[in-house]
């Protein structure tokens, strides 16, 4: 691609000049040169500003949405021609939500990158949500997220099983208690991931079952990471929800205590999200590879 298209990809999903000038490694003024020369290779604007935000414009959409296809279709050539030359080359972005982002894809990703050394993945991260509308905003080509709903024009495919488990600190005055009573969850104080996180969908969804209304909770506090989320129980007389793969290394050094409640268990599956249409060579094989991986 011409590099000024690069540029105008960049300022598009940064939708800062600055932010575009890091991630290039040039300076403003060059971005702001190459912006320019778009506009009047288009006789357009691609960007309006509006105070100290900018936007595309509905050009700029349409601009942006077919370089995206030509990268694609660059990135597709790369791996025919890397199959040609027994050497399979290429690129492409992920999008994961916070959970499988720290605990899950990093392991996934160095054994895939040992595979095939010359395929690159840039990896983002967000809750799921976010995560979903980076995918459907064509900023990636595939999104590993933990939520349960559905996005219309995306496509599903689980990957992994999971389950969201209560959990209180060690010193905790709970943290001898073996078992709780579904009434006794839904007074004793608790802290949850953020609005828009997979995990807290799923506890919403999983208490809706249990005909529990989520607004009886004694939630103390939304946290924005399952880190935050262990550390603010090392202090704290009160419960957590959390999934299970994120807290192996605390149960086993004793740090946090699993507390089983009666008649309730929140399974889940994570999940490989894609936009309906063309999926790129690469993409295809890291989704093989995630499917047949022993996890």
């Amino acid at each position: 691609m011409d590099f000024r298209d690069t540029v105008f990809i960049s300022v598009a999903e940064h939708l800062s000049f600055s932010k575009a000038a890091g991630d290039l490694n040039i300076s403003q003024p060059a971005v702001t040169r190459h912006i320019k020369e778009l506009e009047e290779r288009y006789h357009t604007n691609l960007f309006e500003r509006k105070g100290n935000k900018i936007y595309l414009t509905k050009a700029g959409e349409s601009v942006y949405n077919a370089f995206k296809q030509i990268a694609a279709q660059y990135r597709e050539l790369d791996f025919d021609i890397g199959q040609m030359q027994n050497s399979i080359i290429g690129e492409f972005n992920i999008g994961a939500s916070s959970t499988i982002s720290q605990y899950v894809i990093p392991r996934i990703i160095a054994s895939f990158h040992k595979r095939y050394p010359k395929i690159q993945i840039f990896l983002r991260n967000g809750n799921s949500f976010e995560m979903e509308q980076a995918l459907q905003e064509n900023q990636v080509d595939m999104a590993l997220v933990e939520n349960c709903s559905s996005q219309p024009g995306i496509r599903y495919k689980n990957f992994m099983d999971d389950e969201l488990i209560v959990v209180t600190g060690a010193n905790s005055v709970y943290a001898k208690r073996e078992e709780l009573r579904k009434d006794e969850l839904i007074k004793t104080p608790i802290v949850l991931r953020e609005q828009g996180s997979g995990t807290l969908e799923v506890i919403k969804e999983a208490l809706k079952r249990q005909k529990i209304e989520f607004e009886r909770l004694n939630t103390l506090i939304h946290l924005g990471s399952t880190e935050s989320i262990k550390n603010f129980l090392s202090d704290f007389d009160g419960l957590a929800i959390v999934s299970e793969k994120t807290v192996t290394t605390e149960l086993y050094l004793k740090t946090l205590v699993k507390l089983k409640v009666t008649g309730f268990t929140i399974p889940r599956k994570f999940r490989m999200a894609f936009r309906y249409g063309h999926k790129s060579r690469q993409v295809e094989l890291f989704e093989n590879f995630l499917q047949g991986y022993n996890f």
